[in-house]
Order: structure tokens, then sequence, then C-alpha cells
């Protein structure tokens, strides 16, 4: 049951939600009146009841009561029926709204209503004309789009090549190391799901058609689209202890995306791929402490980019860009100076009890209290690929080669710089 204070927060999602929203609160309107005529029907089948023990089992009376008896009975069962499938099409739709926004979440209608709310780092200068990423890394010889879309797996793919996939490793080793430092458990997930897994984090079914499936026989499984999916599942269905909270977790996993809706957009290079690397960051949290916790998860993705020394800003997301399962979000941008604009590298979540509820994960404020849905929270810290894409973009030089964020030389064997050529 959704309340009524969640329900008017959500309509400030737009329209794209008021007819799940309508169609829901009708139906609720229906179960509750359908309710009410079922306590009454109970209420007179147990007066009925009473009654017959008092009435002379050959008397019209007794008939009589005995008939409305009857009578009662098949139309609760037939009332049952009917709330069954009333509640159960509830549960359909539910599965299909999103969650309510924060109020602090401002209201508008694109992108372009999100608010700059902080900037680090100094824009880079250059005495020549900044490229793409792509032209970068193919000059290098580390990115090969060619061959993974001509003769490996299609489009929106790409094949990193020495030093391209020794950057690559090298980021994620950084990266978790860096979590690890900031208190973040380390967990290495599968990268099959189940379909209840994604149903629990919102991922599903709103997004089926942006998923990629396997069927093995009777058995469905999901490529993970995110780390997230399996962190957060870690404690499906589990009751925690209060003493057990804040939990924090960091994987690294390969995450799989159809990208449905993306309509043609970032066709070319590493912004927007089928497959891609991504280091996740999950935490789990009391209700009381969740926004404190959504500021520090900021923080924590934000000292990432601020570690390699790349230039970059933090919005607020509008109330139209919040992602499904979101009630707040910030999302990092880096520059990108191939492409003369920001360009999302991380977001940060938090999800109040929306997914805890779908995925049945509570607490006990104390010994012997009733359960209460927590609170969850993720962020990217970071996404690997445009992580890459920053790099190579914010960091080229006039003669083609890229400068290595010092932070990362000793992840590459002391090595400085991406060349030509080099092994």
């Amino acid at each position: 049951m959704l309340d009524e204070q969640k329900i008017a927060r959500t309509r400030r999602r737009g329209s794209a939600v008021m007819e799940a929203l309508d169609a829901y609160q009708a139906l609720d309107d229906r179960r509750r009146s359908l309710q009410g005529r079922l306590d009454e029907k109970r209420k007179q089948r147990n007066d009925a009841n009473a009654r017959m023990r008092d009435l002379d089992k050959k008397s019209q009376e007794f008939a009589a009561a005995r008939d409305q008896l009857r009578s009662l009975s098949q139309e609760i069962k037939a009332g049952e029926i009917e709330f069954n499938d009333i509640e159960s099409q509830e549960r359909e739709i539910r599965l299909q709204i999103p969650n309510a926004p924060h109020k602090s979440v401002h209201s508008g209608t694109s992108e372009d209503d999100n608010q700059e709310v902080d900037r680090w780092g100094q824009q880079p200068v250059f005495d020549f004309e900044p490229k793409n990423h792509w032209d970068v890394g193919e000059e290098l010889g580390i990115l090969d789009f060619e061959s993974a879309t001509n003769k490996l797996s299609g489009a929106r793919f790409c094949v990193l090549r020495e030093d391209g996939a020794k950057l690559n490793r090298a980021l994620i080793n950084f990266m978790i190391d860096l979590h690890r430092e900031g208190g973040y458990s380390e967990v290495w997930p599968p990268a099959l799901l189940l379909r209840k897994a994604l149903e629990g984090t919102g991922q599903l079914p709103k997004f089926e058609d942006d998923a990629f499936k396997t069927q093995a026989g009777d058995r469905e499984l999901f490529l993970s689209p995110t780390a997230e999916v399996s962190l957060t599942n870690l404690h499906r269905e589990e009751i925690l202890a209060r003493d057990q909270l804040p939990i924090h977790y960091v994987a690294y996993s390969p995450c799989f995306r159809a990208e449905a809706g993306s309509y043609g957009k970032d066709t070319r290079g590493l912004i927007r791929q089928h497959q891609f690397d991504k280091v996740e960051l999950v935490r789990f949290v009391t209700p009381e402490t969740s926004y404190q916790a959504l500021e520090e998860l900021r923080r924590d993705a934000e000292r990432v980019l601020q570690t390699l020394g790349l230039f970059f800003r933090t919005v607020r997301l509008c109330t139209s860009d919040l992602g499904f399962s979101a009630s707040k979000t910030y999302d990092l941008e880096v520059w990108l100076p191939g492409q003369n604009a920001f360009r999302e590298i991380s977001s940060c979540s938090n999800c109040e009890d929306f997914q805890a509820k779908r995925a049945k994960i509570r607490y006990r404020p104390e010994p012997g209290a009733k359960p209460r849905a927590l609170h969850t929270l993720n962020g990217s810290g970071l996404a690997v690929g445009r992580t890459i894409v920053a790099i190579l973009e914010q960091n080229q030089r006039a003669d083609g080669s890229v400068k290595i964020p010092d932070a990362l030389v000793p992840y590459m064997g002391g090595q400085t710089e991406l060349v030509k050529g080099s092994p």
C-alpha cells in the first residue's frame, strides 16, 4: 500500500507516472470498498451461525438461517477471489511506480533543470584542438572498436589493447583500494542474476527491454546491469540487528545494458557501451541517518576524481531526471574537452525504503522490536570506461601521448604516460 504523502510526492515526477498512479488509486479504492463489504458479510455469517445454534434444526427459521449462511458463504468466497485479484493487480502496478522524490528535490522537466552544486579542479586548457577519446585511443592503439564490431560482438563494444587493458585493470584496483581504505567491505558478485533480484532493486519489470538475459532449459538468468543489484540483494528477505548497521559494500563488476532507450545517442566511443566495467558502492543504513549517508557517499565518489586530478562538477537532479528507484540523486559529471561538455561518470542515490520494501530487507531498532524497512543507497565509484575517457581527453598532449594521473602510476608499474607503440 502506498501512503497519500508518497503518492503526492511521486506525482511531482510528471505525466509519465500519472496513469500508473491513477490506476493504482482506483484499484486501492475498489479494494478498500470490497474489504468493507466483506467484513460486513463475515459479520452477518457469524450472526447467522450464532442464531442457528439456538434454533430447532427442523424449524423453518433454521432452514432460512441455513440458506442465508450458504448464500453469505458463496458471496464471501466470490468476494475473496475478487479481493485477491485486485491485490495482484495492485502489486503489478506498484512494481511500475517509481520512488517518491524527497521533498528537497526540485521540480523540473528535463536534465537542463538539474542544479549544479559544486565544481572541483581546473578546466584543462590546450594550445591545440583537443581530440575525442576515440581518436586519441585509436591513434595510441589501445582502443579497437573495429575488431569488436566486425569480428566479435557488433556495435557498441570495444577491445582494449595493451596499455588500454592495463589502464582499465589499474583503475579497477585503484578504485577498490581507495574505497576499502574508506571503510567499504569488498565483494566479488556473480554476473548472472535472478529475476527476483532485479525486481528487488527496481530494474524489473520497468526496464526489461534494457536487460540482457540468458535461458538454459527452464532456468532464466539476467546479465547484471550494475553491481548495485547483487550487493543490495545480499540481504534480501533478511532481518538485520541494529548493531549490524551501517553496512558498506564495494564491488567491481562487468555490467551489461541493451541501451534500448538511447535512440542512437553516443554511438561512438566508450560512453554508452553494451558491456562496461564499474566499481559500485552500496550502503545499508537506518532511516534517520540516510541523508547524512548520501552526502558521505557523494564525497566517496568525488574523492576518486579528486585523487585522479580530473576536473568535474556535481549536480543535484530534478524530479524528471531522477532514476526509477531513487528519492534523491547527485550526479558527478566529468569534463570532456573533446566534446566540450560535462558527462555523467557517477550517480549517487538515496533510495530510502523503496528497494528495502521490494526486497524485504528489514532491521530491528532494538531487540524484540518490530522490524522496520531500512534505507539503501548506491553510487558509482566510478564507471571505469568513462574514467578512461576522461583521462584520455583531459590529459592528452599535442604529440598524441597522454599523461597518466600520478595516483595511477604505482598501479601501472611505474609507467607515467601512454605513448603510441608502448607494450
